[in-house]
């Protein structure tokens, strides 16, 4: 079978099932690795292997630069003492406790167990985030989950690379240390400068599909170059896409962000279903190439490190809510986090790609390299099972869900905005001014609560209204009255109108 016909029956697998991950309510992550390992078992099944220096770029750098530009710089700000808790301490803490597990139970040298510790330490928020999409809690509480998936990796990378380093190297200088000590700085700077000559460019090729290859090439060139020049490429990615996004959102046309994120959304969602497959098909190959005592101390190994990341999380959530309580006792103005919020965001510390990505990219020669892989899948398994899934149960049990609020809080944003426009109208003569007026009149109305009849009224209406012109234009198509450059014209016009009069509901696109 060659790699196109590898590539697609592996994508139809990923289809299939994704749905059946979303008739079960399983978090895809896990059925996508289940889905990989079964495959793998199957005699003459397509097999994938992929460089593991690129995997790390191929998986991470988008989705990094996906989920700054959702980050802004202000939100950093205002969390910077829990990122600094979660991103750094609690990522160093994880992986100095699995390190000593890994030298405890399995003899691992130093460095080599200190890979281990960085492997698994990271927690990836994306799953935590799908959940709260849907389930809304507190917006710091978000804020927290999301801003710690961007900086943790840059930490947890770090070290990867440092005891990497000293563990193939058998040593480790003061040269190296302040080679990796300026990495983190030297890549926030790199990345900022990056992103303003991006920033530079990108009107150059504003509606184009070319501007939306380049926000893809800006994120690997971004990552790549910034390893070349032995810097933080987590950093320096990050960093340009959150210096971009500070000015995308005057600068981009609503064509070109509307196209740019449709494709960013597939694309990235494309990656996380095949990362996982892929180390679903390394993980069987592992399990089959290994004795019946190495899977047993490889599963030994995997449970401490389960139980170990864990705990570790929790400790350290509860510890800073201690924290901030004795620093408001002391008369600092903060905002303590409740216990459930605090076990919540405890909790949410499902492994995902990051740790998939890096233990791809251990050298062949790495001590026990297949035990350390297998626990790190291990790790990532039983963290999106066990905690991604009792998530939206944990959110309703504890009571801390949000969705009346999310729901008042867009109602108020819309009300804003109708506001506005009505304050810009003030004083246009016309025709064309007095309908906008009336338009955004009943926007207000109805999300003043003053009149929700009426604008429901409308919606149906305008949707009713939409669909007769659809099958008008079928009609016009079908008698071959218009060109098919004209149908597609039209018809784009009438989805964009069905798009605008549709509820919330009808323009979110689901994930599998």
């Amino acid at each position: 079978m060659t790699f196109f016909e590898s590539l697609l029956t592996l994508m139809l697998a990923a289809v299939a099932m994704l749905q059946v991950a979303r008739r079960l309510s399983l978090p895809y992550p896990t059925v996508m690795a289940a889905a990989g390992v079964a495959v793998a078992a199957i005699p003459g099944a397509p097999v994938l292997s992929i460089d593991p220096e690129t995997a790390l770029a191929l998986f991470i750098a988008p989705i990094l630069v996906d989920a700054a530009f959702d980050f802004p710089a202000g939100a950093a700000r205002r969390l910077m003492l829990p990122l600094i808790v979660y991103a750094v301490l609690a990522v160093l803490a994880t992986a100095v406790f699995v390190a000593w597990i890994g030298w405890f139970t399995m003899g691992l040298p130093v460095a080599a167990a200190l890979t281990l510790g960085a492997i698994v330490a990271p927690p990836d928020a994306a799953a935590a985030t799908a959940v709260l999409t849907n389930l809304p809690v507190a917006k710091r509480v978000a804020g927290v989950l999301k801003g710690e998936s961007l900086f943790n990796d840059a930490t947890a990378l770090l070290l990867f690379n440092a005891a990497l380093a000293a563990q193939m190297s058998g040593t480790f200088d003061w040269g190296t240390g302040a080679r990796f000590a300026l990495a983190a700085p030297g890549g926030i700077a790199f990345g900022i400068a990056y992103g303003l000559l991006v920033r530079r460019v990108q009107p150059l090729v504003e509606n184009t599909v070319g501007g939306t290859l380049l926000q893809f090439l800006h994120a690997f060139v971004a990552w790549i170059v910034a390893e070349h020049l032995g810097l933080s490429a987590v950093l320096a990615t990050v960093a340009s896409a959150m210096t971009i996004a500070t000015s995308a959102g005057d600068r981009t046309s609503p064509r070109m962000r509307v196209h740019s994120y449709a494709v960013w959304t597939t694309v990235v969602f494309l990656l996380n279903v095949f990362a996982f497959l892929l180390m679903g098909e390394q993980a069987r190959n592992i399990v089959t190439a290994m004795s019946g005592q190495e899977l047993i101390n490889a599963g030994w190994l995997a449970l401490w490190v389960v139980l170990g990341v864990v705990a570790t999380r929790l400790l350290i959530a509860f510890g800073y809510r201690g924290v901030v309580l004795w620093r408001v006792n002391r008369g600092h103005r903060m905002k303590p986090i409740s216990l459930a919020e605090t076990f919540l965001i405890g909790w949410s510390g499902m492994r995902g790609l990051v740790t998939l990505a890096t233990a791809f990219a251990l050298p062949a020669a790495f001590p026990q390299r297949d035990t350390v892989v297998l626990a790190a899948f291990a790790v990532v398994l039983a963290t999106v099972v066990i905690q991604g899934a009792t998530l939206t149960p944990l959110i309703r049990a504890l009571g801390i869900g949000r969705e009346q609020e999310a729901r008042e809080e867009i109602d108020r944003a819309r009300l804003d905005l109708a506001e506005a426009a009505l304050h810009r109208l003030e004083g246009e003569q016309g025709d064309a001014a007095d309908q906008l007026r009336r338009e955004y009149q009943d926007i207000r109305d109805g999300m003043s609560g003053k009149d929700p009849d009426t604008l429901n009224r409308r919606h149906g209406l305008a949707i009713a209204a939409v669909l007769a012109q659809r099958e008008r234009l079928e009609t016009l198509r079908g008698d071959q009255a218009i060109s098919s450059d004209t149908y597609l014209l039209l018809q784009e016009a009438l989805d964009w109108r069905q798009l605008t009069v549709s509820g919330d509901e009808d323009r979110r696109i689901e994930e599998n």
